[in-house]
């Protein structure tokens, strides 16, 4: 009488092939691990910024380009008041993690809940000043403050 040899030989008890690691994921665990360990806070922030920034659904800073119609989302670093001879501008600087994007709301001095450390999603179309990345007049949405 012969053998049967229906299946593949006896499965790990206990071992999913979910459970399963292979070695090119536990690398990539490690790297993950040592490079949280030994980055600097303005890395770790930055990276959380653009974590926040994508569950916002906003594109990051860095790939935002002349002319196109975009939604950034990201912390207000600095808001400036700048007066002008014939029109006030109100501009801040919405840092997500990958780069800086100036927003610029022309003949406004004050708007309130634009303050520093504020989250914002803003939406409008990228335009180049000098070497800066601004979005004139933005559409914007305020997160809830943390």
């Amino acid at each position: 009488m012969g053998r049967s040899t229906a299946g593949p030989g006896p499965a790990q008890p206990g071992k999913g092939d979910a459970e399963v690691m292979s070695t090119d994921e536990r690398r990539g665990s490690l790297r993950r691990v040592l490079r949280r360990l030994t980055a600097s806070e303005a890395e770790i922030e930055a990276q959380e910024l653009l974590r926040e920034s994508a569950e916002h659904g906003g594109m990051p800073a860095r790939q935002c380009c002349r002319g196109q119609l975009v939604a950034v989302s990201g912390r207000l670093r600095t808001v400036v008041y700048t007066p002008r001879t014939n029109q006030p501008t109100l501009e801040a600087d919405l840092y997500d993690g990958s780069d800086v994007v100036t927003l610029v709301w022309l003949g406004r001095r004050h708007i309130a809940g634009i303050e520093p450390g504020r989250h914002l999603t803003a939406r409008g179309r990228v335009a180049i000043r000098g070497d800066r990345k601004v979005i004139y007049n933005p559409y914007y949405e305020l997160e809830p403050p943390k």
